[in-house]
């Protein structure tokens, strides 16, 4: 009799319990107790930060989580596959919002998220989604519809050695012309040294190249034409040819971020143009001038200072999802402050601004790479290649621009190049109906 008692007891304490959790969280509790979320995952550093914490999340709310993953190259694909099957059974997925976005939203595979942000009964004000850069979220807009939560960012920075930069006297390069007076300085080509290193293989450059692109004022597409080709667009190739063929290393149109890396890594080069999640490479046992490394703003140029700051990674719920409701519970979960603290503290770069504020996170990373964080943030362009559904293929059109650029210094017929360059990818858009 006395057992009977106490399992009844701790039958009612259980379902008490779950009462409890479930009203927390607004979610019915029927749902909370029968909810199985299918999770697809890329082989990134996030994944590996929240696997772990998963059986915390299924204690909290009661939904369980059945998570796979797969690498980058094939993550797409398999998704494409199954959304485009109308039988997908995913939940919650990991999302590039710059390289698939387009893809995903014209198909209406992103259930629209702006119902959920919206309603408080479902969204807590205190989760902030106020708490995302301005640029992150056009980065995950389309049209209007937010179709996935940031999780992850990163932004252009310049790398540079603080040991040779006061040896030589010389500030961080606030613009483009004192970052070239800067690589001209500290070239030293005899020596096999050399004053700046940036990506110059093909598509790879491409993203890298974007900032020098906006800030001479130019752009990938505007109102559905390439505008590769504008003014604009010519005088920042001329200058990034010209940069990195009598500053840059030998073979730089065959870099891309690795080679550069372990270039600047291995002290061999003054300044370093790229990603800011990069940093990482720079700081650690191999490199042979990591308490020496500066990060600075990137520089403005003649159109102002406009760097890209994008969201490489997001979460996303599939419009095919059956479980809609309990998705989103996992979405703000996995996005949330307290979350996005614990990733950034294991070395990933957050896209909430909170993690960048946080005293305990600012004792433990780069200091200059929190601030270029802030300065970056409200005035940055929320992309780094154009935005089409044919991306790669467009990559590798003005990449050959970029190659030409940098092989005669800026001084081949970069005009007619680049007006080739927007025909194909005009014809691109044309193709896939996002032209005009």
């Amino acid at each position: 009799m006395l057992r009977t008692k106490q399992n009844r007891w701790r039958t009612g304490l259980g379902l008490a319990m779950l009462l409890a959790v479930a009203l927390l969280v607004n979610l019915p509790v029927s749902q909370a107790e029968n909810v199985t979320l299918r999770f697809v995952a890329a082989n990134h550093p996030f994944y590996d930060v929240i696997k772990p914490l998963l059986p915390e999340f299924e204690k909290q709310t009661g939904i369980k989580v059945r998570a796979e993953n797969y690498e980058e190259n094939q993550l797409t694909p398999k998704l494409t596959v199954e959304f485009t099957s109308n039988a997908s059974t995913i939940d919650v997925f990991m999302t590039r919002p710059l390289q698939e976005g387009k893809l995903f939203s014209r198909n209406k595979w992103y259930e629209p998220l702006n119902r959920y942000i919206n309603d408080r009964k479902k969204t807590p004000a205190r989760w902030g989604w106020s708490d995302f850069p301005k640029s992150a979220v056009q980065a995950v807009t389309h049209q209007g519809s937010i179709g996935a939560v940031p999780i992850v960012t990163e932004w252009q920075v310049v790398f540079y050695r603080k040991d040779l930069f006061q040896q030589a006297k010389l500030k961080a390069p606030k613009t483009l012309e004192e970052l070239e007076a800067a690589a001209a300085k500290l070239n030293n080509p005899a020596g096999e040294f050399y004053g700046i290193v940036s990506r110059g293989q093909r598509g790879a450059a491409v993203t890298q190249f974007s900032s020098y692109l906006y800030n001479f004022g130019g752009d990938f597409i505007k109102d559905g034409k390439c505008v590769i080709d504008s003014p604009e667009a010519v005088k920042a190739f001329k200058y990034y040819g010209k940069l990195l063929k009598n500053y840059g290393p030998p073979g730089v149109t065959n870099m891309s971020w690795p080679q550069a890396q372990a270039l600047f890594a291995s002290g061999k080069v003054a300044m370093w143009t790229d990603a800011s999640v990069l940093i990482a490479g720079l700081l650690d046992e191999k490199s042979k001038v990591a308490d020496k490394i500066g990060v600075a703003l990137f520089p403005a140029g003649p159109a102002g200072n406009h760097p890209f700051m994008i969201v490489p990674w997001s979460l996303a719920i599939p419009a095919q999802s059956r479980n809609k409701e309990a998705a989103w519970k996992f979405v703000q979960w996995a996005a949330s402050k307290e979350i996005a603290k614990k990733a950034q503290l294991a070395g990933l770069t957050m896209a909430r601004n909170s993690v960048w504020t946080d005293k305990e996170v600012l004792a433990k990373i780069q200091p200059d790479l929190a601030l270029t964080a802030k300065q970056t943030g409200p005035i940055a362009t929320p992309y780094d290649r154009p935005l089409m559904t044919a991306v790669v293929e467009a990559r590798d059109i003005i990449g050959d621009v970029i190659v030409k650029a940098i092989e005669t210094g800026g001084n081949a017929d970069i005009e007619s190049l680049a007006k080739a360059a927007a025909k194909g990818v005009d014809a691109l858009l044309d193709k896939a109906g996002e032209g005009k």
